[in-house]
C-alpha cells in the first residue's frame, strides 16, 4: 500500500486544532449521537406565523420519521431562547427536558426498528436577529425605503434550529418539506419550492403554502417576507428543450433593474448544464429574491442583494478586472444549487464540498462565457486573499468549520488539479459525473476524493491530504550543484509527488519531485523555469 488508510489522516489532522475550544454544546449539535441517529426524517411540515411588528414567531413543525433503532427517547434541536409550548406523538402529550438549544423527548413506549411515525413540536418566541446577515446568522428584520416590513432569514453555520425545530445535522436531510407561513396581509411571503395556496384570512393575515418536492439541507429552508413584486421567465434546456420556471422576486422601485440584471441567469443556467448536468431542482423551478443582505444559496429561492450591479458590492474579489464582467452573487449562489444544494457535506467540518466547488464554479462559468484566458487571471488573482494559516477541514463531530481558505485557496486546488491531469475532456467528464453521482444526497471528504481518483485514474489522494488538512503550500525547494538542478517537495504527507511542468532551455517537460531529493542534468548555461502560474505551489 502506497499510504495509511484515509481515515487514520482524518484522525491525525485533529492535532492541529486544539481538543479543548469544544463544548458540550458543540457536541450537541454537530455529532451524530444515539438519540438523533435512531430515527431518519422524511418529511417536515413547518407552519407558522410572523409577526414583523413584534419581531416574534409561533407555529409548530410535524416530524415524520422512519425509526432506524428501537429507542425510547430522541434529540431534535431548538434554541433555548424559544419557548416549547409542548410536544404531541399521537395526539397525546410528550415529556420532554432542554439542555441548551437540544431537547430530548421521552416516549411512553418503545420505537421500533422499521416504523413510522410523528412528533409535532408546538414553539414560539423572538428567534435570533442576525447583526451582520448573513454572515452571523438569524433574523434580519429590516425596512424598504417606502418603510415597508423587509425580512430575511440566513442560517448557515449558527443552525436552522435557530427559528423552526428540527434535526440540526448536515446529514440529515428530508425528501420533501412543506413551508406554511402566515404573515401581515400586504405583505407576500417567498420561501422554498413551489407556491401551491396563497389565501387571505379572516385576522388581518395572509398565508401561503409552499412545497419543497426535493431533499433539502436545513439551513437552506427560508422565509422572505416583504411587498415584492414578481415576474417570471422561462428557461429551455438546450438537451431536451424542457422548460425550468424562473421567478424573480423583489422590490417594487428595483423591477426595471431587476429585469435587466437577471438576464444573466440563462446563459448561466446553460453554462452550468453543459458543465454540470440539468439544474438539479427542476421541479420546484429556480428563483431569485431581493433580499436586505448580501447572498445566500438557498435552495430555489436564491437571496439576492448585490444592488443590481456586476461585481461583488461593485468590487472585483480578484483584483483583475475581470470579476466585473459578472454578478458575482448570481453566479457564485447559483452554483450552489450543484455544490451544497445538491451535493451536500454530511458535517460542516467538510463545507469545502460546498464552497470549494462551487467557488471553482466562478472560473468554470468566466471559461463558459469570456474564455480561458479570462478564467486563468481571475484564478490566479484569488491568490492574494488566501490566509494558509489554518487547514480547510475542521475536526469532525463538534459543530466545526475549517479555515474559509476553503473558498479562494480550494478553487485554486482544483485549477491545480486540473493542470496535473492536463486532460480537458477526462477532467470535465469527471466534473460532470461528480455532479451526477452524488446528486441530492449528502456525502464526505472520503468519499469524493475516491470518486474523484477513480474517475481520473490516479491516487490523487496526497494531493488532497495536503491541501485539505495542512495550512502550508506544498514547497518546491530546488538547487543548482555540479552534478545538475536539484529539486523535491517539502510536505507534512510523506509521499506528496505533484507533477509539474518545468521549461528548460526552451523545451517544456515534466518532472514528478518527491519528498526526496532528484537531480535534472542541465547546462552550465541553462537556467529551470517552474511554471508555477499552472498551481498553487511555494518553489525556494
Amino acid at each position: 500500500m502506497r499510504r495509511v488508510n484515509f481515515l487514520v489522516f482524518l484522525f491525525l489532522a485533529t492535532v492541529h486544532y486544539s481538543f479543548g475550544q469544544y463544548s458540550q454544546q458543540d457536541s450537541l449539535r454537530g455529532s451524530l449521537n444515539p438519540m438523533r441517529t435512531c430515527y431518519d426524517v422524511f418529511y417536515y411540515d413547518l407552519q407558522l406565523r410572523v409577526m414583523p411588528d413584534d419581531q416574534f414567531i409561533i407555529g409548530s413543525n410535524t416530524i415524520h420519521y422512519q425509526v432506524t433503532e428501537d429507542f425510547d427517547v430522541l434529540q431534535v434541536d431548538l434554541f433555548r431562547n424559544l419557548a416549547i409550548i409542548q410536544i404531541l406523538h399521537a395526539g397525546k402529550p410528550l415529556t420532554y427536558k432542554r439542555k441548551g438549544n437540544a431537547t430530548f423527548v421521552y416516549f411512553d413506549k418503545v420505537q421500533t426498528k422499521g416504523t413510522k411515525a410523528q412528533i409535532e413540536i408546538f414553539y414560539s418566541g423572538k428567534p435570533t436577529v442576525a447583526k451582520q446577515p448573513p454572515w452571523d446568522g438569524g433574523f434580519a428584520w429590516k425596512k424598504d425605503a417606502k418603510g415597508q416590513h423587509w425580512i430575511g432569514v440566513a442560517c448557515e453555520g449558527i443552525g436552522a434550529s435557530l427559528w423552526w425545530p428540527n434535526k440540526d445535522h448536515l446529514s440529515e436531510e428530508p425528501d420533501s418539506m412543506r413551508i406554511y407561513c402566515e404573515v401581515p396581509t400586504g405583505l407576500f411571503c417567498v420561501a422554498n419550492g413551489q407556491l401551491r395556496e396563497e389565501k387571505k384570512l379572516e385576522d388581518g393575515y395572509t398565508s401561503y403554502d409552499w412545497l419543497v418536492s426535493y431533499p433539502i439541507n436545513n439551513y437552506n429552508v427560508t422565509l422572505n417576507i416583504a411587498q415584492y413584486v414578481h415576474f417570471q421567465d422561462v428557461y429551455v434546456s438546450p438537451a431536451d428543450s424542457t422548460q425550468l420556471a424562473l421567478d424573480y422576486y423583489v422590490l417594487p422601485d428595483h423591477l426595471e433593474q431587476a429585469k435587466k440584471q437577471f438576464q444573466q441567469v440563462k446563459p448561466m443556467l446553460a453554462c452550468y448544464e453543459k458543465l454540470f448536468g440539468k439544474y438539479p431542482f427542476w421541479r420546484d423551478g429556480f428563483a431569485l429574491v431581493e433580499t436586505p443582505y448580501l447572498g445566500m444559496e438557498h435552495q430555489g429561492a436564491i437571496a439576492y442583494g448585490n444592488g443590481y450591479e456586476n461585481g461583488y458590492l461593485g468590487s472585483d474579489l480578484s483584483g483583475t478586472g475581470v470579476g466585473k464582467l459578472f454578478d458575482y452573487i448570481i453566479i457564485h449562489e447559483a452554483g450552489h444549487e450543484y455544490w451544497g444544494n445538491s451535493v451536500s457535506t454530511e458535517d460542516h467540518a467538510e463545507l469545502w464540498i460546498h464552497e470549494s466547488w462551487c467557488t471553482y464554479t466562478e472560473i468554470l462559468f468566466i471559461e463558459c462565457k469570456f474564455g480561458k484566458e479570462a478564467a486563468d487571471t481571475y484564478v490566479n488573482g484569488y491568490r492574494k486573499r488566501v490566509g494558509n494559516r489554518a487547514p480547510i477541514v475542521a475536526p469532525l463531530g463538534v459543530n466545526a468549520s475549517g479555515s474559509g481558505d476553503m473558498y479562494f485557496k480550494g478553487a485554486l486546488m482544483l485549477h491545480a488539479l486540473r493542470n496535473v491531469v492536463d486532460n480537458d475532456p477526462l477532467w470535465f467528464q469527471m466534473l460532470y459525473n461528480l455532479a451526477q453521482h452524488f446528486e441530492h444526497q449528502v456525502t464526505n471528504t472520503k468519499e469524493v476524493v475516491t470518486f474523484v481518483n477513480q474517475q481520473l485514474g490516479q491516487d490523487f489522494t496526497y494531493f488532497f491530504e495536503h491541501y485539505l488538512y495542512y495550512p502550508q503550500l506544498p514547497i518546491l525547494e530546488q538547487k543548482v550543484t555540479k552534478d545538475g538542478w536539484m529539486y523535491r517537495w517539502k510536505s507534512p504527507v510523506e509521499d506528496f509527488s505533484l507533477p509539474l511542468k518545468i521549461v528548460v532551455a526552451g523545451k517544456e517537460q515534466v518532472i514528478t519531485p518527491t519528498t526526496t531529493w532528484q537531480t535534472l542534468k542541465i547546462e552550465k548555461d541553462e537556467a529551470v523555469e517552474v511554471k508555477e502560474k499552472l498551481y498553487y505551489i511555494e518553489v525556494k
